[in-house]
């Protein structure tokens, strides 16, 4: 969702270490550039105001220390605000016992609905219950109810034919207090409807929410900060939750957002998946903004995945050969493949046309580890010695073309220089040490 901006963010940042000074004319002009990135990014005005003030603020009164570079010192500038624009840090592992969903039709609220209730029941073992309240759209309650099945969550299947909203609220709140957290995924509605909006009071009044979370789809830009405001007037929210986030939204909405209805960003959706949910971790965002990295975010989806040990032997240094990439083709799928893994690397946004160059997509995983394996322990281990007749042995052992044999032992390498980057960022190291004990 930030790639355009944080391009345009790294760019305006590297040419600072071209002027060498950070003179008041190169503050100026580094902030009116910056100012005009995050408009295109579909900011809020009042946001990019307060933002671009605060940061001109923060750089002109900035004392010039000998060991930090121009260039460090406005990416910290940017960061802190960027931080402080997205809020803090929020009870993330969402203590409460009632949970109601609100959002517009289609922003996906069923769906986050169950991928709240998987990753509060995976990550932090809470007993959960979900229950539909949206009467109103064809097959919503079944949509929850497979949702639910599919990934052994409880679901409040007391249900009648002429139930109303408040009717399954009113059966589902008796028997709440024997569960750890309910989720009440309410109805769909446009915040102009004022009967779907007066059902949304009388909802709360029934159920008496500890928490009442929005979600808004990313890709609606500055419309979603009306919505949210509507909503936040009736009912005062208490966060927000992001969708779509994996698309191409230039980002105004998340960077808004929390300035313009001053509810804190709980939760981000990255995929379709049911795992796809991340809690919102304003640093890590920023990082990510700036291209450097978020290498906690990496490994506590590495720890969801159950792959940490993969992560461990790059953070630690163990040396990358084709048994390993043959593990990351077979487990990476989890991250969302190279591409989802290597977002969380810093730096990575500066050498993406050498990664489209690597050109791995899940459609060739299967065709690259039948190579793989038609390889000798020895070789596998020792690609160096894959020599002209050795690559025509293994690809006819695999049904495959020597140009294809070339082309994988190409992307061995072009991504081992990348993993390498790991061991260059040495906080990875100390990192694993915490992490994987």
């Amino acid at each position: 969702m930030f790639s355009n901006l944080s391009k345009k963010l790294v760019s305006i940042i590297e040419n600072i270490r071209k002027r060498g000074i950070l003179t008041e004319e190169v503050v100026d002009a580094t902030v009116r550039e910056i100012r005009v990135s995050l408009l295109e990014a579909d900011v809020a005005l009042p946001v990019v105001k307060a933002f671009s003030a605060k940061l001109k603020e923060k750089l002109v009164g900035q004392k010039a220390i000998s060991s930090i570079t121009p260039e460090q010192t406005v990416i910290k500038a940017v960061y802190d605000e960027l931080v402080n624009l997205l809020g803090e840090s929020a009870d993330l592992k969402l203590r409460s016992r009632r949970v109601m969903m609100l959002g517009l039709q289609g922003t996906g609220k069923t769906t986050t609905s169950a991928k709240l209730a998987n990753l509060l029941k995976s990550r932090f073992k809470r007993n959960v219950l979900l229950v539909s309240l949206d009467t109103y759209r064809p097959a919503a309650i079944e949509q929850l109810r497979v949702l639910a099945k599919s990934n052994s969550i409880d679901f409040f299947d007391d249900l009648s034919a002429n139930d109303t909203p408040l009717d399954i609220a009113r059966k589902a709140v008796k028997i709440q207090d024997t569960y750890d957290t309910v989720i009440y995924d309410t109805a769909g509605r446009l915040h102009i409807a004022d009967d779907m909006m007066a059902e949304v009071s009388a909802l709360k009044e029934v159920i008496e929410p500890d928490e009442l979370l929005l979600v808004i789809d990313s890709m609606m830009g500055q419309d979603a900060i009306n919505t949210a405001k509507a909503f936040n007037d009736l009912v005062h929210l208490t966060g927000l939750v992001l969708t779509r986030v994996d698309g191409d939204a230039r980002g105004g909405a998340a960077l808004s957002a929390k300035y313009v209805t001053n509810c804190q960003i709980k939760y981000m959706c990255t995929g379709e998946k049911i795992g796809d949910i991340e809690q919102f971790y304003p640093d890590r965002v920023a990082s990510r903004i700036l291209d450097k990295g978020d290498v906690l975010g990496l490994i506590e989806k590495a720890i969801d995945a159950d792959i940490a040990g993969s992560i461990e032997d790059v953070a630690t240094g163990k040396d990358f050969d084709l048994n390993g990439m043959a593990q990351y083709l077979r487990q990476l799928e989890k991250l969302g493949g190279f591409g989802g893994f290597l977002k969380f690397i810093p730096g990575m946004g500066r050498i993406k046309e050498q990664l489209n160059k690597a050109n791995i997509t899940d459609k060739t995983v299967a065709r690259q580890l039948a190579i793989i394996c038609s390889m000798t322990k020895t070789e596998r281990a020792d690609p160096r010695i894959l020599n002209a007749s050795r690559r025509r042995r293994i690809a006819a052992g695999c049904a495959q073309e020597v140009s294809d044999v070339n082309r994988l032992i190409k992307q061995f390498e072009q991504i081992k220089a990348m993993m390498s980057k790991f061991k260059d960022a040495g906080m990875m190291r100390s990192l694993a040490g915490k992490f994987f004990k």
